[in-house]
């Protein structure tokens, strides 16, 4: 059969988990096809975490169907884990041991040869640029250290299947390049790569296509490109006023644009062309304290398709 794996890794129908009379996810279907950098994005507690359990063969799923690999998690976990790659979301590193030896004896569990396992664990360290750590113990690393550490070691059964729960919560921007560096590159080995994530400009960076979560349901599914051409407009104008609330603003700028967001701390004008929506604005005789005109986001579409934005 190893040579026939199916083109499809990943695929869901009905996908359903709840946890007494809570559902966290309420449904879904999904394919995540080889070699793809597959995302969910959502705000937290939209059911990413509990879908990424599911697929990762920790949490059986409640209803539904769920296939990885080509095979049924209920009956063959332990054949799938063996071939997944797992990052959760908080590092679950040995602190006392040094680098190599948490990579090396994470090895172990999957039944690798020592000898191998120690070549591995060097390779893995190279790759992750943390080879001169490689004798320091975990404890003193920093965050970032911490999170490429967790993803080589998620690496040392050369899986087929990459699976990251929130990969750069908590890191400064430069560690979060470094990671997403990384990731692309196991993308351009042939790795298959499943990405949760509340940050719009990972995901509108690593995904070849993604869903969008909200409240355990799939409210949109495409390449982020697709997604901000049907949900939003080229351009959004931000406008910030002095005053305490925006909806006092609102109505003089009826008519301006055919879509218009308020929240509490700016407006938002939805336009293809942000300089002339700006322009009407000043005819109009209004002075923003600030305006800003940038290209539309992932963060516009989940505004759209939900009324909220992904960090709340």
């Amino acid at each position: 059969m190893e040579g026939h794996l199916p083109d499809v890794l990943v695929r869901a129908r009905g996908l359903t988990k709840r946890f007494g009379s809570f559902e966290a996810v309420r449904g879904i279907d999904l394919d995540v096809h080889r070699a793809e950098f597959f995302g969910f994005l959502g705000p937290n507690g939209a059911g990413k975490s509990s879908t990424m359990r599911m697929v990762g063969c920790v949490s059986p799923p409640t209803d539904g169907e769920l296939s990885i690999l080509g095979m049924d998690p209920r009956r063959n976990g332990p054949e799938i884990r063996a071939r997944l790659g797992v990052v959760p979301q908080d590092d679950t590193l040995d602190v006392e041991l040094t680098c190599r030896e948490n990579l090396v004896l994470y090895a172990r569990y999957f039944g690798i040869p020592r000898r191998v396992a120690r070549s591995r664990a060097d390779e893995l360290l190279e790759f992750v640029q943390l080879a001169e750590r490689a004798g320091d113990k975990v404890e003193p690393l920093s965050g970032g250290m911490k999170r490429r550490l967790t993803i080589a070691r998620s690496l040392v059964n050369e899986p087929e299947l990459l699976l990251l729960d929130e990969p750069t919560t908590g890191l400064d921007p430069q560690a979060r390049h470094l990671v997403w560096d990384k990731l692309f590159r196991l993308k351009t080995q042939g790795v298959t790569l499943v990405l949760t994530t509340h940050y719009m400009d990972e995901a509108e960076q690593l995904c070849d296509r993604l869903v969008v979560m909200d409240k355990g349901l799939i409210a949109a599914e495409g390449s982020p490109r697709d997604l901000i051409g049907r949900y939003s407009t080229r351009e959004v104008v931000e406008l910030r006023f002095d005053t305490p609330d925006h909806g006092d603003v609102a109505p003089k700028l009826d008519g301006v644009v055919e879509r218009m967001e308020v929240l509490p701390d700016r407006i938002l004008l939805y336009a293809d062309h942000g300089e002339a929506a700006l322009a009407q604005v000043h005819e109009r005789g209004l002075n923003p304290l600030s305006a800003l005109v940038r290209r539309s986001t992932l963060e516009d579409v989940f505004l759209r398709l939900t009324g909220r934005t992904l960090v709340d």
